[in-house]
């Protein structure tokens, strides 16, 4: 059988497959971003409830409106912006639909669409997916910062799109106020959009505040903002997120999602709701997970790997330099098999396989997991 593909260029990701080799090997995944850790029992408690008490059909197409208005609730909370549940609000079977959703929104053939590198892996596919032309900027090592005069050079009439992400995976970088203060005056009277993928928004580190495009309103107004309830709970396989985008731009992006999932998770959905009524659970969740960074980093103080900065998200940077010239590919498969840890290679997240000897590390594990697996790297 023939099959012309459209992504002749895209494998398996390296999620998939640095996970499926850490289990292979027995080792201990800091790989793919996910917990060792349950989610709130009160959580689970909630959906059981729900699940034996008949909510167990589809949802609304758009999300169940309990959860679609605490989420208002919270933005209003903690942004200070004003949203729509009913038309503002979508909720969807994880981020990386809504990121889907988005962009086959707006992206028509042509359409030049900027993402800065290294950049989560589901950006470029889905652009080229919709006829899109992904424009790649470089994020400066080893501070991963955005260079906004190569931003400015890169950007044409054809520009249609921005995506940016913050707290950064795999970086753990944050936008500044001179970040949001650059982006206003780039779009600024043109008719350029903004994809902000803030599944990390809660975890923000240092004191620091989260740069969500909803405390701009002349950003908001040609944004989606998409974020994800796994990330906040500890529940990634759940996979419901959600996108907040002037009510234009939710007409499409609704659209796109009906024919993708048309609806997510029934009893989940009411879960999270009540979850948020009782209790701002993220409010605690910076607290906890600096604490696991700085954990994971004192523990490797004694090791020959040189900690990049970190100022969201539970991944960690890690320069190997000192101890491996191999590809960040090699390295990474050579500790994992050999030693019994598991990270990413980030040239997996650039388009032309930069190698800067780095590797990144998830830090959202137990502290003994993180003290076992920092043990065995000290070693190296």
């Amino acid at each position: 059988m023939k099959i012309k593909s459209k992504l002749p260029d895209v494998g398996i990701t390296i999620f998939t497959i640095m996970s499926k080799l850490a289990a292979e090997h027995n080792a201990i995944n800091l790989s793919q971003g996910f917990p060792d850790f349950d989610a709130p029992d009160r959580l689970i408690e909630l959906v059981v409830k729900y699940m034996r008490s008949g909510f167990n059909q589809y949802a609304p197409m758009e999300g169940i409106p309990e959860l679609r208005s605490q989420i208002a609730a919270k933005v209003k909370k903690i942004y200070g912006a004003d949203v729509d549940p009913d038309k503002e609000i979508t909720v969807t079977s994880g981020a990386t639909e809504a990121l889907y959703a988005s962009i086959s929104a707006v992206v028509n053939p042509g359409d030049e669409v900027v993402i800065f590198e290294p950049a989560y892996d589901s950006y470029k596919p889905a652009v080229k997916l919709n006829g899109g032309i992904p424009v790649f900027i470089q994020l400066k090592f080893p501070e991963y910062r955005i260079d906004w005069n190569e931003v400015t050079e890169a950007v044409s009439s054809r520009t249609k799109l921005i995506i940016l992400n913050s707290p950064h995976n795999p970086t753990g970088t944050v936008l500044s106020g001179k970040d949001i203060n650059s982006l206003r005056e780039l779009t600024h009277n043109t008719d350029i959009l903004i994809i902000s993928d803030e599944v990390y928004e809660h975890i923000i580190f240092d004191g620091l505040t989260h740069a969500s495009m909803l405390r701009f309103p002349e950003l908001a107004e040609k944004s989606f903002v998409i974020s994800s309830f796994g990330k906040t709970y500890h529940t990634t396989g759940w996979k419901i997120g959600y996108c907040i985008a002037p009510e234009i731009l939710s007409t499409e992006f609704r659209k796109i999602h009906q024919f993708l999932t048309f609806a997510s998770n029934t009893p989940v959905q009411y879960a999270y709701a009540d979850m948020m009524k009782e209790k701002s659970y993220y409010n605690n969740l910076a607290i906890f997970y600096q604490k696991k960074r700085d954990k994971f980093i004192s523990c490797l103080e004694a090791s020959g790997l040189r900690v990049l900065p970190c100022s969201g998200t539970y991944f960690l940077m890690v320069d190997y330099s000192a101890v491996s010239d191999e590809s960040d590919y090699t390295f990474a498969e050579r500790i994992t098999t050999e030693y019994g840890v598991a990270a990413i290679p980030p040239s997996a997240f650039y388009n032309k396989k930069q190698d800067d000897k780095v590797l990144r590390f998830c830090f959202a594990k137990k502290d003994e997991t993180l003290e076992k697996a920092a043990e065995i790297l000290c070693r190296l």
